[in-house]
C-alpha cells in the first residue's frame, strides 16, 4: 500500500472529491501542504469551499481530468472499475488508496486520536465530543461526517496531537483506522448489501476493536448483547458505559417541555454532578456519556465536558428544527434511515410539544428496506401518521421486487395511517390540506427528502 510521508507533501487526486468525508480529508491535506486536486459528478457548496483552499477540481468525472503530475489517487466505495477515472489511473500506474485507507494514514500522524464507530449516533457523538475538545482548547483536529455549526462545515484542522474522526463501519472501512481511542456505540443489523448477516457485522467490530493501539482504551456501550464476543482478546484497556454496573453511567435523567434530557454522571462510583443537553432523546444522554468518557481521556475536565455539550446544539440533519409554517405546524429533519434510528428519532420527537406527529420518510436502499421490512413499520407506526416517498436507490439498481407501497402495507398492520406518494410534489400538497396548528412534520431518511420541509416552508415565504 501506497503511504503517505506527510513531511514530503504530494500531489493526491480525489476521485469523489465533494462528499462529506472525502471533502473534509482533502481539506486536510490542503492545510497539510499537499497539492489537491480531484473530481466529483457536479458542483457543490463543498466543491466551492475546497476550490476557495486551493484544490483544483473538474466536473463530471472523466479520464481526462487526471493531471499528469498526480502521485496517488483516492477513491471511495462507490468507485468501480469501470469508471474512467479509475481506469484511467490504473492505466497510468498511478497509486491508489480507498479513502479509508487516507483516514487511517492522517490518523496515524495524530498521537491522541479517536474514533467514533457504532451503526447509529456516529455523527452526534462525533460533534459532542469535538465540541467538548474545543471547549477545552484542547484545538482537535476533526472530520466529522455531517456539518457542524460550531466549526462552520464538517473539517477542521488544528495544531495540537488530537485527532477526531467517525469510523464507519460500511465495507468494512473503520478496519483501515488504528485510533488511540476507540468507541462502539451499538451493533445493529445494517448496511446487509455488504454485510452477510448481524453475526458478520459484530465480527468486523471485534476485528476494529483488536486494531485499537494496545497502549489505547475501547470505550464501548455495555448494553451490546454478548459485548465479551466483542472485548475478548484485545490489547486495549476496556472502559464501559451505559448501564449501572459500568465505568460511566448516567442516573436521575429528565426532559424539559421541548425533551431536552439532562442526568447525573456517575463515573466509577463518583457523582460527577449534573449535566444538561441542548440536544433531545434518551439516545443522547448515552451518546454524551460516551463522548464524556473519551474526552475524560484526552484530557477535558468535567466542567468542560458540562460546557462542551451545552454548546452543542445538534449536528446537521439530526432533529434540526427547520422552521414553522404558517398555520402554526413545526418541521424537522433527521437523517434517521434504520429501524433504531427511527424509533429513537420519533420517541424524542414524542417528548416535543405536538398535536399529531406527521413522519414523512424516505426508504434509503431496496437491500435496507426488504431486510429490515418489518422493523422498518413497527418503528414507523410511532408516528401519528406516516407518509412515504419512493425509496432513495443510492448506489443500487435492483428494485427487489418492492416499493414504498410495500412497507405502507406492512406500516397500515399495525393500526397507523399510512401513505405512499409517488413525487415530492404530491407529498407536499397532501401536507398542506392534512397539516394543522401544532401538529410537528418530521421528514426522515438518508436521501434527499429534506427537500420537502424546505419546499413547504420557502413557498410560504415566498423564496
Amino acid at each position: 500500500m501506497y503511504q503517505i510521508d506527510f513531511s514530503k507533501p504530494v500531489h493526491i487526486y480525489f476521485c469523489g472529491i465533494g462528499g462529506i468525508s472525502m471533502s473534509g480529508l482533502a481539506s486536510v491535506l490542503l492545510k497539510e501542504g499537499f497539492t489537491v486536486s480531484g473530481s466529483d459528478s457536479k458542483q457543490s457548496s463543498l466543491t466551492d469551499l475546497l476550490s476557495q483552499q486551493g484544490a483544483r477540481i473538474s466536473f463530471p468525472q472523466k479520464a481526462e481530468n487526471i493531471p499528469s503530475d498526480t502521485d496517488v489517487m483516492v477513491y471511495t466505495a462507490a468507485i468501480h472499475p469501470d469508471n474512467p477515472e479509475y481506469a484511467r489511473a490504473v492505466e497510468m500506474g498511478i497509486p491508489m488508496l480507498t479513502r479509508a485507507q487516507l483516514l487511517g494514514q492522517i490518523m496515524s500522524n495524530y498521537s491522541n486520536s479517536a474514533a467514533v464507530a457504532g451503526t447509529h449516533g456516529k455523527t452526534t457523538t462525533t460533534s459532542m465530543l469535538s465540541c467538548i475538545l474545543l471547549e477545552a482548547d484542547l484545538d482537535p483536529t476533526i472530520s466529522v461526517g455531517g456539518i457542524l455549526k460550531e466549526i462552520g462545515g464538517n473539517i477542521r484542522v488544528g495544531s495540537s496531537e488530537n485527532f477526531v474522526a467517525e469510523a464507519c463501519e460500511y465495507t468494512n472501512s473503520f478496519l483501515s483506522l488504528k485510533p488511540k481511542i476507540g468507541m462502539i456505540l451499538n451493533i445493529d443489523a445494517d448496511h446487509l448489501d455488504f454485510f452477510k448477516d448481524l453475526e458478520d457485522i459484530r465480527h468486523s467490530f471485534h476485528r476494529f476493536a483488536r486494531n485499537i493501539r494496545s497502549d489505547g482504551y475501547l470505550i464501548v456501550n455495555a448494553r451490546i448483547p454478548r459485548l465479551s464476543e466483542i472485548t475478548d482478546g484485545i490489547g486495549a484497556s476496556v472502559i464501559t458505559y451505559g448501564t449501572t454496573d459500568s465505568d460511566y453511567y448516567p442516573v436521575d435523567i429528565s426532559y424539559d417541555q421541548f425533551g431536552i434530557g439532562s442526568f447525573r454522571l456517575i463515573r466509577r462510583g463518583r457523582d460527577m454532578g449534573r449535566f444538561t443537553l441542548n440536544v433531545p432523546g434518551e439516545h443522547n444522554i448515552f451518546n454524551a456519556v460516551c463522548a464524556i468518557a473519551a474526552a475524560d481521556l484526552m484530557g477535558a475536565s468535567m466542567d468542560e465536558c458540562r460546557r462542551g455539550l451545552l454548546e452543542f446544539h445538534g449536528a446537521d440533519r439530526r432533529f434540526q428544527i427547520k422552521g414553522k409554517l404558517r398555520c402554526g405546524a413545526a418541521v424537522i429533519d433527521d437523517y434517521a434511515h434504520h429501524p433504531t434510528e427511527i424509533r429513537a428519532t420519533l420517541e424524542a420527537a414524542k417528548n416535543y410539544p405536538h398535536n399529531r406527529i406527521w413522519c414523512v420518510f424516505q426508504p434509503h436502499t431496496y437491500t435496507r428496506t426488504k431486510a429490515l421490512m418489518n422493523g422498518f413499520a413497527e418503528s414507523l407506526s410511532l408516528a401519528d401518521g406516516v407518509v412515504l416517498a419512493p425509496i432513495y436507490a443510492a448506489r443500487e439498481t435492483d428494485t427487489l421486487g418492492i416499493s414504498s407501497d410495500t412497507l405502507r402495507q406492512s406500516i397500515a398492520h399495525f393500526g397507523t395511517d399510512a401513505y405512499y406518494l409517488p413525487s415530492f410534489g404530491q407529498i407536499e400538497d397532501f401536507l398542506r390540506r392534512h397539516v394543522v396548528k401544532d401538529d410537528l412534520v418530521i421528514t426522515m431518511g438518508a436521501g434527499d427528502i429534506v427537500k420537502v420541509g424546505e419546499d413547504l416552508l420557502s413557498a410560504e415565504s415566498g423564496e
